[in-house]
């Protein structure tokens, strides 16, 4: 999971469209950042029989980031994924992505922050406490927040300048494994729990798709591209692949060096890993650029929750507190405030008695319910088009979909279930849409 860039139209400002190669390397920026950081750890008890996993995910992560090039050059007008569902399936369903993805926006967050507070602790190793990791993420929620409350691009321009730091530690990590790779430790790392693959492997997917979240910003590639038609389907599965491979580095780099019985027990990894490779100064800059990338992606989700929040508000789909469709795009202060102290108490709420229990958590009700929403959009495609092809996408798109789900654990999949729920028994609130916004 990282945060989605606002990139200017080059249209715009004088400039030359995108080919596909580049708009590749947006759409793996988009992807690639600090839900990395902590996967490591999340995937100790798989060990490094993980790495199928990373393969079973990214290829469904291309199939789905096809859907979604297929879905923006239908509708390149859409305003997002309640939109995509909205028109394919109905207002009640467009209402329920609205819901769930501003559910996704807010408890993907606090897990970013809970992974940032991990490389924080590689300094003060006190946050590795329950209560004062718990006073970390509360600060760092209100700090973010807090820029967003001061505009959205303040909000902005704190995640963009955090982008290319993020990256340092990963290609730390993976010239870490180079330099130190160790086949025994890597197979001694396979299974360390001794169960067999048709068990581990299906149980890691939802943990490790969490690093995927972002793929369906290859829809908002259409009007950047040279040839749409071409690029943005070529853009989304390219850029998939390249966080496969970083992914698949970073993994094999970490589990070669370090044993998965170690892993268990840190909240930097990399960090770590860089320790035991170049010593304990790289491993402080690479906590250091965790932390910075982590407060990043947090600055980038909040503003992705809080306008989720408003364009929902302004489709009759939340309170108006979040926003009024008398004032299209206005940010009224109470949304920042109101969706900063939802993430605060999600993180009292999810304390756990270590870090990595408390990720875990998070980001397994969070991508259950995030590839939920890929199902449903999965389904607005076979409904939007006549293509036989996109058709075939779309039906790999909803199994892969059906099977993520079914793998994961009931605790992942229950608070899925819960948001739906409440979604729907609010639903004779918001059917009627508000003056100024058509049914679709």
């Amino acid at each position: 999971m990282s945060q989605t860039e606002v990139i200017p139209l080059p249209a715009q400002h004088g400039g030359r469209k995108l080919g596909w190669g580049l708009a590749a390397l947006v759409v793996a920026g988009n992807m690639i950042g600090s839900g990395i950081y902590l996967a490591p750890v999340s995937l100790a008890t798989v060990g490094s029989s993980s790495l199928i996993g990373w393969l079973i995910c990214g290829a469904g992560a291309m199939v789905l980031a096809a859907v979604f090039a297929a879905l923006g050059r239908l509708q390149p007008d859409a305003d997002g994924l309640s939109d995509f569902t909205g028109r394919g399936l109905g207002r009640f369903l467009g209402y329920q992505t609205a819901v769930a993805y501003w559910a996704v926006s807010l408890t993907g967050n606090v897990a970013v922050a809970i992974a940032g507070t991990g490389y924080l602790a590689f300094f003060l190793p006190i946050l590795k406490t329950p209560v004062w990791a718990a006073a970390s993420n509360l600060v760092l929620i209100a700090l973010t927040t807090t820029a967003y409350a001061f505009g959205a691009r303040w909000a902005a321009r704190l995640g963009a300048a955090t982008l290319a730091i993020g990256l340092l530690p990963i290609v730390l990590a993976v010239a870490a494994g180079v330099i130190a790779f160790s086949p025994e430790v890597f197979a001694g790392s396979w299974s360390p729990e001794g169960k067999p693959l048709v068990e581990s492997v299906p149980a890691s997917l939802v943990i490790i798709f969490w690093s995927f979240l972002g793929l369906e910003s290859a829809a908002a590639l259409s009007k950047l591209t040279r040839d749409p038609a071409r690029d943005v389907g070529r853009a989304g599965v390219g850029g998939v692949a390249l966080a496969v491979v970083v992914y698949i580095a970073a993994c094999v780099a970490v589990f070669g060096v370090i044993p998965a019985g170690d892993l268990a027990h840190s909240t930097s990894p990399f960090a770590d890993l860089a320790a035991r490779v170049f010593g304990a100064s790289i491993a402080g800059l690479v906590a250091a650029c965790a932390v910075l990338k982590a407060t990043g992606t947090i600055s980038g989700w909040t503003l992705l929750g809080g306008e989720t929040a408003r364009s929902a508000a302004e489709q009759g789909y939340l309170p108006r507190v979040f926003g009024s469709p008398a004032t299209p795009g206005r940010l009224p202060l109470s949304n920042p405030l109101i969706n900063g102290a939802i993430m605060a108490a999600l993180i009292v709420a999810s304390i756990q008695p270590t870090l990595a229990e408390q990720f875990n958590l998070l980001i397994g009700a969070c991508t259950v319910l995030t590839i939920c929403l890929y199902g449903l959009c999965s389904v607005a495609l076979w409904r939007a088009t006549r293509s036989t092809a996109a058709r075939v996408l779309a039906a790999i798109g909803l199994v892969f979909s059906v099977g993520a789900v079914v793998a994961a654990s009931p605790g992942s999949i229950i608070p899925a279930i819960v948001v739906f729920v409440l979604a729907s028994f609010a639903w004779p609130l918001v059917k009627r849409p508000p003056s100024g916004v058509a049914a679709p």
